[in-house]
């Protein structure tokens, strides 16, 4: 009779065991889904805005070429070099303001993997209140 009840003692701790490796196997593959989902999002989003800023740079570089020539044609035999000093100005200008634009972006861009880190929050909030 002491027999059987150490067989089951035994058979179940090593039952327990063995679930609680599957669940935190489960747990684990389930963030490692999470940050693999975000990783792939953040990918794709970033490519979107490459292929967004290529192209509108593009189109703005073809636009300046094009803005200037028509400048410095309307204005070669008149005012040739405050043309020139006034368009170099506008272009500063707007490389300054970019520049500022662009600062603020980086500096505002969502933390990475913030979902990721939440859960992982949470799951350590979780093991600390289970804890006796």
């Amino acid at each position: 009779m002491a027999e059987r009840e150490g067989a089951a003692a035994r058979g179940g701790l090593l039952h327990s065991i063995k679930h609680l490796a599957q669940t935190l196997l489960a747990a684990a593959q389930t963030r490692l889904e999470i940050l693999a989902t975000e990783i792939e999002e953040e990918r794709v989003r970033l490519e979107q805005l490459l292929l967004i800023a290529l192209a509108a740079a593009f189109c703005l570089g073809m636009a300046v070429v094009l803005s200037v020539a028509f400048v410095m044609i309307y204005f070669w035999d008149t005012h040739r070099l405050i043309t020139v000093g006034m368009l170099a100005v506008t272009f500063l200008a707007m490389a300054a303001a970019l520049g500022w634009i662009l600062r603020i972006k980086a500096k505002t861009r969502p933390k990475p993997f913030a979902i990721t880190r939440g859960e992982l929050a949470k799951d350590r909030t979780m093991l600390r209140e289970r804890q006796p």
